[in-house]
């Protein structure tokens, strides 16, 4: 490949990252756009096992992020927290930040400590929550993904937007740093841990 055919393939290469971040901001515009609906304040559990509200995930703040985990014994969702573990304070300057998982509180607090994890985590078993929104399947399976919710100054919560969480996603940075290397892997799955 020559200088000439260098440059034209880089000027490509800004041309479609351009493009690509202009369709990503529309993408989520229109998101952003979608009818907000009013959810209930659903009762979950803190990893103690204590009663907590929906509503009290918001602390100070008028917007949450809810990462719906699948639980324990997902590699997939492991690894989305432990990318998360290491922004959440970041997320926190904006919004609420709260992983939810179907575990039980006892699983939730002792796999937190296993990983390190500081974020704060409920669990929704007692609640409709994931159903609700999208992410228990009807055979009780789960998917992981992403809710965000506004709460105004009467206390109603709504929901704002949503996305699913899966390889290749905007979520982890993993999938981005893989896309750079020189040989491409799609039979790459996340572990637990690694040799």
């Amino acid at each position: 490949m020559n200088q000439e055919d260098v440059t034209r393939l880089e000027q490509r290469i800004t041309e479609l990252g351009n493009e690509i971040i202009a369709r990503k901001r529309e993408f989520y515009e229109l998101k952003r756009q979608m009818p907000r609906f009013e959810v209930p304040d659903y009762e979950l559990l803190t990893p103690d096992g204590e009663s907590v509200r929906l509503s009290d995930m918001f602390g100070d703040n008028n917007e949450l992020i809810l990462i719906h985990n699948m639980g324990k014994k997902c590699p997939y969702c492991t690894m989305w927290a432990d990318g998360f573990n290491g922004i959440f304070h970041h997320l926190e300057s904006r919004a609420a930040f709260v992983v939810a998982t179907p575990d039980a509180p006892e699983v939730i607090r002792e796999f937190a400590a296993e990983r390190g994890w500081k974020f704060r985590m409920v669990s929704t078993r007692p609640s409709t929550l994931k159903k609700d929104l999208g992410f228990e399947l009807q055979d009780g399976s789960y998917y992981p993904g992403v809710s965000t919710f506004i709460k105004d100054g009467n206390g109603i919560i709504r929901h704002v937007a949503k996305a699913y969480l899966g390889p290749g996603d905007d979520f982890c940075s993993v999938w981005y740093l893989f896309d750079l290397l020189a040989v491409t892997n799609e039979d790459w799955a996340p572990g637990f841990t690694y040799k």
